[in-house]
This record gives structure tokens, C-alpha cells and sequence, in this order.
């Protein structure tokens, strides 16, 4: 017998993770019950265990996975198509814009204290984000190797894992600071880098 779940198990299970997510973001990881996200939710204490047997710890990876997925959406539609120097500054724009109204607040490293970022499930969501992420870079790069307007012998890989490191960095300062001047840098500094291996073409855009 098939235990796959049904499309009508996997949008209501896709409703309680979202619904949860903003209880969570609201409230805070350490304030809420798991009776707070049933309220939000409309749900069972049955129906609850069914999607999450494990309990609070199950549905927060849930969660964490949801907002690492909103991670690259949130800069969408520019990173899906880094070609022009115009597209990468617009999705610089988005990536500052993101954090500076995110604020000193991260969702994600908030449920990650809570259930632990040594828990393998918990790596596992952080490791691909940061793949996917950089997977994304690197692409934008090629195109832009494809069009003349990187040198074709740029390291692409190394360079977007550097600029990848370097929002993290500025993230993290802005979370302690609350200046986003060091995330600004970082992108500002890792275009740049890209500009100036150009081909002589960096000018147009």
C-alpha cells in the first residue's frame, strides 16, 4: 500500500508550514507553542502530529526549510538572469532591500538556535541554500563570460563562492550593527571585481 502523500495532504501541510512561518516571525521561535500555530492554522492537535509525528522540532525544519526557499525567491526575478550589468546591479538593489527591511531579525538563524544547526537536518537545509545560491552566481557569471563582458578566464566558482561570503559577512554585521554599509561593500566590491575582468565591453550597461 502507497503512503505518498496526496496533493490535498501536501497543500495542507503546505498551509500549517506557512502559517507557522508567520506565527514564528511574529512572535518569535521561543514564544511560540505549538498551539499558537494550531490557532493560526485552523488545525487538529491530531492533524498536527499527523504532518509532524516528531512534534515542534519537525515542523520548525519544516519552517526553516520555507524561509531558506523565500532566501533566493525573495531575489527573484534578477538572480535567474544575471546577463548585463544592469541585472546584476538591480539584484544587488533587491539583495540590500531584502536585508535592510529583514532588520536585525533573521527567521532562519532564529529557528536554527532553537533545533540546532549541528542537527543533520538542519545542515543539510543551510548547505543547499548556500549551493543553490552560489550555483545561481556562478551561472550569472558564465552568461556573463558568454556575452564578452567577463574575461573568460575568471576563476567563475571561487568568485561566486567570495561574493556569496561576503553578503553572509555583511549580513552579519548589519544584524550587530544595524548599518548595512559592509553588506553594500561586499556587493559593490564583488561586482566590481567582475567589471574589471571585463573585456573591454564593462562600460556598456
Amino acid at each position: 500500500m502507497s503512503h505518498a502523500p496526496t496533493a490535498k495532504g501536501r497543500a495542507t501541510r503546505a498551509r500549517i508550514v506557512e502559517g507557522a512561518a508567520e506565527v514564528l516571525r511574529e512572535q518569535g521561535v521561543a514564544f511560540t507553542t505549538l498551539d499558537d500555530i494550531r490557532g493560526r492554522t485552523g488545525t487538529s492537535k491530531s492533524q498536527l502530529f499527523h504532518y509532524f509525528p516528531e512534534g515542534k522540532d519537525e515542523l520548525l525544519l519544516a519552517v526553516a526549510q520555507f524561509e531558506a526557499d523565500r532566501v533566493l525567491e525573495d531575489q527573484q526575478p534578477h538572480l535567474g538572469r544575471l546577463d548585463s550589468w544592469e541585472s546584476w546591479h538591480q539584484w544587488r538593489d533587491l539583495v540590500v532591500e531584502r536585508y535592510e527591511r529583514q532588520g536585525d531579525h533573521c527567521p532562519l538563524g532564529a529557528l536554527f538556535l532553537q533545533v540546532g544547526r549541528s542537527r543533520p537536518g538542519a545542515r543539510a537545509i543551510v548547505t543547499e541554500l548556500m549551493r543553490q545560491w552560489q550555483r545561481q552566481l556562478a551561472r550569472g557569471m558564465r552568461v556573463m563570460q558568454a556575452n564578452g563582458l567577463v574575461s573568460p578566464v575568471l576563476d567563475v566558482d571561487r568568485s561566486a563562492a567570495a561574493l556569496l561570503a561576503g553578503i553572509q559577512g555583511g549580513v552579519t554585521i548589519m544584524m550587530s550593527t544595524g548599518d548595512s554599509a559592509h553588506l553594500k561593500a561586499a556587493l559593490d566590491t564583488g561586482i566590481e571585481h567582475l567589471r574589471t575582468t571585463g573585456s573591454g565591453q564593462g562600460d556598456r550597461w
